[in-house]
């Protein structure tokens, strides 16, 4: 028979569990609104410097300029370079397992191909899985431990570190894996090409709009391409911080529900426990009364 104490202080410990899922729940639901209003905000700017890139691309097609961007040319995809984005602290369910495993389905392919593939990883949770399999193909890590918010800087110091790379001739595709945030409840694992640059082949505009460029488009290709890499980086690393919140928030209140569900599985164990012991003793005395 199951001791009272110990099931005293097996309801008691997991009353306490609950008290900190509960907590972690709300604190996730704050940093889940602030961080849906950052990428609300960051996804026009990124969407329009994507549309600003690829109009600028299709005029430059149109004058037939003779040397095109490097990040703009198709090389043969003999090196890949892969950037993938977790996060730096788990109790957030399969929210990186789910990155790692759909990054893991390309790195496979590739590698049956016979493509050399190279990785960098932001977060320490998307490394740790990825150091198990593929330790000697990761280039570089990053992670923000400590960092109470990702500015754009840290994204422009990933975004040089991968053109300092190309530049080296280290790659020739590079593609970057984060989580695209949709709801609490639904994040997406996406993979999303940075180099080179994919440009909307795009319909010819309604109206005859002819657009002037100044400086030439040459002059604006040179700055936009990099710049659209960091800007890429940095709504990758803005969408996997809202989708962790989410992934958060929904594992801590699963986890507040399954406490509580033990906790009652408990205290009916206890209650029937206590109850079979009172009855014992009374049975006890009765014998002995009678016995006298």
């Amino acid at each position: 028979m199951a001791n009272l104490k110990a099931i005293r202080k097996r309801i008691s410990t997991v009353k306490s569990t609950q008290k900190i899922t509960r907590a972690m729940k709300m604190v996730a639901g704050a940093r889940l609104a602030r961080a849906q209003q950052r990428i609300t905000a960051l996804r026009p700017y990124a969407q329009q410097v994507s549309e600003m890139l690829s109009e600028v691309v299709r005029a430059i097609g149109a004058n037939t300029l003779e040397h095109p961007h490097a990040l703009l040319a198709r090389r043969e995809e003999k090196r890949v370079l892969f950037l993938v984005v977790g996060s730096d602290r788990g109790l957030c369910g399969a929210f990186n397992t789910n990155i790692v495993r759909l990054a893991r389905q390309h790195i496979e392919k590739l590698l049956r191909d016979g493509k050399d593939v190279k990785i960098i990883t932001v977060g320490r949770k998307g490394r740790d899985q990825l150091r198990r399999q593929y330790s000697d193909r990761i280039v570089e890590s990053f992670d923000f431990m400590g960092i109470k918010q990702i500015a754009f800087s840290n994204a422009l110091n990933i975004g040089r570190d991968i053109l300092a790379r190309f530049e080296r001739g280290e790659f020739d595709v590079a593609t970057i894996f984060y989580s695209n945030f949709k709801s609490v409840i639904s994040q997406v694992p996406t993979a999303q090409q940075l180099i080179p640059a994919t440009v909307e082949a795009g319909a010819t505009p309604a109206s005859n709009t002819v657009y002037g460029y100044e400086p030439d488009e040459g002059e604006i290709l040179a700055d936009l391409l990099p710049r659209n890499v960091s800007v890429q980086v940095f709504r990758a690393l803005l969408e996997n911080a809202a989708g962790e919140m989410g992934a958060k928030m929904s594992a801590m209140d699963n986890a507040t529900r399954n406490a509580g569900d033990v906790i009652d599985k408990l205290t009916l164990v206890y209650n029937r426990t206590r109850q079979a012991m009172i009855t014992k003793e009374l049975i006890e005395i009765i014998s002995g009364a009678e016995a006298l």
